[in-house]
């Protein structure tokens, strides 16, 4: 037993001396998986254990015998060398970039501890050559790097060579490795990266995920009846299916396990699935999902540990989720409105009331009508699954209102009641000298008004004009009174207010222009005149009086002779007497004031118990009772 293995580690040996190999066969879960982590620039320094005579620094672009931890690496050493990301493409994913040092050695070593016995294991990892083709004129030092696997006590049980790793014009990761087996008390061994080319203008790398596999014989796996290795069914349907798969040669005597993965949990072993095939029920009642299947085999004895085993392919059971239909629309609407129905889905189709037919989340129905009234069904697809819905939609009738009165004429202050019909409620806009009760109105607008009355059933509504025109009630004022001396004529303010009205004075007593709010008057006594307005539409009559007052005439000489003979020997004013305030003033041709009275009864030509000489003077005479101040001369003779 223990020869065979020997000679089969020795044959793999011999074949990946010169060549890398990486396994052809079925592989287990990473043992090591050397990511160097993920974050922003720089990563930190590797454990001293892991990195033999190399320098880290903290930035980019390291100098010989220097290395760094990054995600990125741009432009470095004037543009010499490549620009680059994380392998797997992970903006954030470092890597380990190594400027060689000047003579060969090891850089970077990793102990592998636990592994199994007589379990051939996979070793792998991509390199890149950080040089571009152009640099160092053309001459530049290419990396050329030994992977070796060695006992804990230094014995060598493996090593490959990758040669010189050519520069490329744009940058490529490339994936070197190759695998060995296990002497059967081989537990841990040692990851040993040997730098092989001198230092100087080149010899500049990148390593990135190492990993360390089992790897055994080819298994294949398949679902039974299925075309691939993936089936799909919808959630609330009971399903079952088989799982199954062969291993080629290359075990003594293989151990088989078959294992489960939900979603993105843990794979765990299915108690009792250990033959070639498992069989899986999926119950009415199993949760959407992924659900995942493989076969772990290891030599017997080795199954117990994880580090011993390799699976096969994937096989994958989705339980996909009934899509939510969730149907709804906007009803109730009023005629004449949209309908809105609305579904979530990958496709979603429609059918309704009169044949309607539709497909697409949202559905918009114009102009509305009661025939559209009635249940719509909805078929929601998602991918191979399916969900029904309905909704109900209701289309109310818009009422049509009535009003007994929508012209209305009005006196300003009155009011008038309109009665509504056709509705459930009204509202009025504008809502000055509204007064509603239920479908009746009192309406006392202070100014005409177009008012809008809105009528509403169900939601649905309905509108109407109503056209109020509120007219004035006359005003009549025909001014203050007045007072005129007999004989002469005063004219009259007169003035009228008010929607279509008509006016008169009366009486028609020494009035001349009675058609005219300001007519002329010369009444010979006391007289009263009215004004009257009238409406022609019937919003009453109005009526103001102006009393004019006659006073008496006087009469003024305009000559006197005080020389004592007994004929006109004083000035006299006849009818001043009706006058009690009346002020008589006079001049003599220079201006200067002779007389000044207001309780006038006579003159005689004095002025301070002075005779004053004969001649020409002049008079003002103020009766006081706003009228004009009279004025003129008179001749004083002896």
């Amino acid at each position: 037993m223990f020869k065979r293995i020997f000679l089969f580690a020795l044959t793999l040996g011999m074949m990946f001396s010169s060549k890398a190999q990486i396994c052809t066969g079925s592989l287990g879960d990473p043992i090591v998986n050397i990511t160097f982590g993920s974050g922003s620039n720089p990563g930190p320094a590797l454990p001293a254990s892991s990195v033999v005579g190399y320098q880290y620094v903290n930035n980019d672009c390291p100098q010989d015998g220097q290395y760094t931890i990054r995600n990125a690496s741009i432009n470095c050493h004037s543009n010499t060398w490549h620009t680059i990301t994380d392998h797997t493409g992970d903006p954030n994913g470092y890597f380990m970039l190594v400027n060689a040092s000047m003579f060969p050695n090891p850089f970077y070593v990793e102990t592998i501890r636990g592994l199994c016995g007589n379990t051939t294991y996979e070793f792998s990892a991509w390199v890149i050559n950080m040089l571009r083709p152009s640099a160092c004129g053309g001459n530049g030092i290419q990396p050329d790097l030994t992977f070796r696997i060695e006992k804990t006590d230094g014995t060598i049980l493996q090593s490959f060579n990758t040669n010189k790793i050519a520069s490329a014009a744009t940058p490529q990761w490339k994936q070197v490795g190759f695998y060995f087996t296990t002497a059967a008390s081989t537990s841990d061994v040692v990851i040993r990266i040997i730098n092989n080319s001198n230092g100087g203008c080149g010899n500049d790398l990148a390593l990135d995920d190492i990993t360390f596999r089992p790897c055994g014989p080819q298994i294949t796996s398949a679902i039974v009846g299925a075309a691939t290795n993936a089936v799909s069914f919808c959630e609330g349907t009971s399903n079952n299916y088989t799982f199954s798969a062969n291993i080629s040669s290359g075990f003594n005597n293989p151990e088989v396990q078959w294992q489960e993965r939900i979603n993105n949990g843990s794979w765990t072993d299915i108690p009792g699935a250990t033959s070639l095939s498992y069989h899986k029920t999926f119950p009415a009642s199993a949760a959407s999902g992924k659900y995942y299947y493989r076969l772990a085999a290891a030599e017997s004895g080795n199954m117990g540990t994880t580090l011993c085993r390799i699976n096969s392919p994937v096989l994958e059971a989705s339980i996909t989720s009934n899509p939510p239909a969730a149907a709804s629309a906007n009803s109730p609407v009023c005629e004449d409105e949209t309908i809105s129905l609305s579904a979530t889905g990958s496709v979603v189709n429609w059918t309704g009331p009169n044949g309607y037919v539709a497909t697409g989340n949202q559905q918009d129905i114009n102009n509305a009508l009661s025939i559209h009234s009635g249940k719509y069904y909805v078929n929601v697809l998602n991918g191979i699954c399916s969900t029904k819905d309905s909704v109900v939609v209701k289309v109310n009738p818009n009422p049509t209102i009535g009003i007994d009165k929508p012209f209305i004429d009005l006196c300003k202050g009155d009011s008038v009641l309109v009665n509504l019909s056709g509705a459930a409620a009204y509202t009025w806009q504008p809502t000055d000298g509204v007064f509603v009760s239920g479908s009746s109105a009192w309406l006392k607008p202070l100014d005409s008004t177009l008012y809008t009355v809105t009528g509403t059933s169900l939601g649905c509504s309905d509108a109407i004009s109503v056209v109020v025109n509120v007219s004035k009630q006359p005003e009549a004022n025909a001014g203050p009174d007045r007072t005129i001396m007999e004989g002469s004529s005063i004219q009259l303010q007169g003035a009228v207010k008010g929607d279509s009205i008509q006016f008169y004075w009366t009486p028609d007593y020494q009035i001349t222009g009675l058609q005219s709010l300001q007519p002329y008057v010369n009444p010979f006594r006391d007289t009263s005149y009215t004004l009257t307005a009238q409406s022609l539409i019937g919003c009453g009559t109005a009526q103001d009086i102006i009393r004019v007052h006659v006073l008496k005439k006087l009469g003024v000489p305009n000559a006197f002779s005080p020389n004592g003979d007994g004929i006109n020997d004083t000035w006299v004013i006849d009818g001043i007497e009706s006058y009690n305030n009346a002020e008589v003033q006079v001049f003599d041709r220079f201006g200067r004031q002779v007389l000044k009275t207001t309780r006038f009864h006579s003159w005689n030509g004095t002025m301070n118990g002075k005779k004053l000489p004969m001649g020409t003077y002049y008079y003002l005479i103020d009766v006081k009772q706003g009228l004009p101040v009279l004025t003129g001369w008179l001749q004083l003779l002896y």
